[in-house]
């Protein structure tokens, strides 16, 4: 059964939510790892495993009410495929809500760790080349699966499909998968495996966006180029 469409606060509330707790499960899954154990395989394994269910389930609870988006990219290219007036509003609205739960999300992992929020920046630094190409493909990859999975009308597969592609990719990418420039931000505000230096966050931003118009061509050169939708619809 088809939810209706929920008010747009209550939408940007559920991205907000949906951001703040899968930033929270990514962070916090990094520092408990940095906590058990100095093999970064360990480490590395870990904060994937924890990352990919967490994304599952969110997506499950938080999609009937906005699409479970969580992420920039994801809201950006779902509004060019289905472009309106109105659904420009929404993605403006959307891309606010999950930056600032991105931030929210880092905060909280670092308070339940008993750590100051936000008292230290992230010192990580990740603007080498091969890791912003690690970064595009990443991306692109993403917004390949969820452009596909609505294309070919199978996107109640998103919370298997989307959270397993991030997992893997957390594993065969160079960059780590951040694949989010939302979550990118809110990890620059914590100083642990996860973390990215604020310095590095506009060239791994600038290589999410470029991933995303990659995404974006391949998906219509599989699929065909999509048609606006002049009404906006119901989230899946």
């Amino acid at each position: 059964m088809r939810m209706s469409p929920a008010p747009l606060p209550r939408r940007a509330l559920a991205e907000f939510t949906g951001t703040a707790a899968l930033v929270a499960v990514i962070v916090g899954s990094g520092i408990r790892a940095d906590s058990l154990s100095q093999d970064i395989g360990v480490r590395l394994l870990a904060n994937a495993a924890a990352s990919a269910i967490g994304l599952g389930l969110l997506i499950a609870l938080i999609g009937p009410l906005s699409g479970a988006h969580f992420n920039p990219v994801v809201t950006l290219s779902e509004w060019w495929s289905r472009r309106s007036g109105e659904r420009g509003r929404d993605a403006v609205v959307y891309i606010a809500a999950q930056l600032g739960g991105a931030v929210a999300g880092a905060l909280l992992a670092e308070a339940m760790f008993g750590r100051a929020p936000g008292a230290a920046l992230a010192t990580e630094q990740r603007a080498e080349l091969h890791l912003l190409l690690g970064e595009a493909v990443a991306t692109a990859g993403l917004v390949l699966v969820v452009q596909g999975l609505r294309r070919i009308g199978r996107p109640s597969l998103a919370p298997v499909a989307v959270a397993g592609y991030i997992g893997a990719a957390i594993w065969f990418t160079s960059s780590g998968s951040f694949a989010n420039p939302a979550a990118t931000v809110g990890r620059a505000f914590s100083d642990s495996f996860t973390g990215i230096a604020p310095g590095s966050v506009p060239a791994f931003a600038a290589a999410q966006l470029l991933g995303m118009l990659l995404g974006m061509a391949v998906s219509a050169l599989l699929y065909g180029a999509d048609r606006p939708m002049s009404e906006p619809k119901a989230a899946e």
